[in-house]
């Protein structure tokens, strides 16, 4: 049975880019935010128009309008988050069975993997993670970003701290890419030949 390993980590922690890197040494990894992105532009579209008027566009789910729409709104966001999340798990299970007899190991990259319980369909969890005066510079870096911005990300985010006590295992992308790909490397000789112990699907 396929090991199932979650990645996560904070914004600006560096876990794309780590996603990437498993991606290049073989593994398949399921990107949770990739799927949205499809969703909002195929089954979910029409869904998420009828719970939310005027947010799609040429049959695609307007970003910035369905953002607005949910903005300091908890029930209107819980309201399509059972929308999407079922999609998701949809999409999720379908990957697992495509590469159950393929892989050893499966990454699910979820950004938001502790915050929605996600851990519980994983057989161990990765946490990317950097320093906060390295997280915080990478973040306010990106175009049209602000402080509040970043702010509010993280206020909906668990904090590193507590990520990391109930990781499995740790990637530092503080150290440069050769050190995250030698940590990356040692976690996959680390599962080599170990099974995945979770009914999945």
């Amino acid at each position: 049975m396929t090991f199932v390993l979650g990645l996560t980590g904070s914004i600006g922690m560096g876990k794309s880019a780590t996603a990437d890197l498993f991606r290049r040494l073989g593994v398949p990894v399921h990107d949770a935010d990739a799927t949205v992105h499809r969703l909002y532009r195929g089954r979910a579209a029409p869904l998420i128009e009828k719970a939310f008027p005027g947010t799609v566009i040429d049959r695609a789910v307007d970003r910035a309008r369905l953002g607005a729409a949910v903005l300091d709104k908890p029930e209107r966001m819980k309201q399509l988050e059972a929308i999407v999340h079922p999609l998701v798990r949809e999409e999720e299970e379908s990957f697992l069975e495509s590469v159950a007899a393929l892989s050893p190991v499966a990454v699910l990259d979820i950004p938001l993997l502790f915050e929605t319980g996600g851990e519980a369909r994983c057989d161990a969890v990765l946490v990317v993670t950097a320093p906060a005066a390295v997280q915080r510079a990478r973040v306010l870096a990106r175009p049209g970003m602000t402080e509040a911005k970043f702010h509010a990300i993280l206020a909906r985010q668990m904090r590193d701290e507590d990520k990391r006590a109930r990781a499995h295992f740790l990637v530092d992308t503080s150290r440069g890419f050769a050190s995250a790909e030698a940590q990356v490397r040692s976690i996959l000789a680390c599962l080599a030949g170990r099974p995945g112990r979770r009914r999945h699907f």
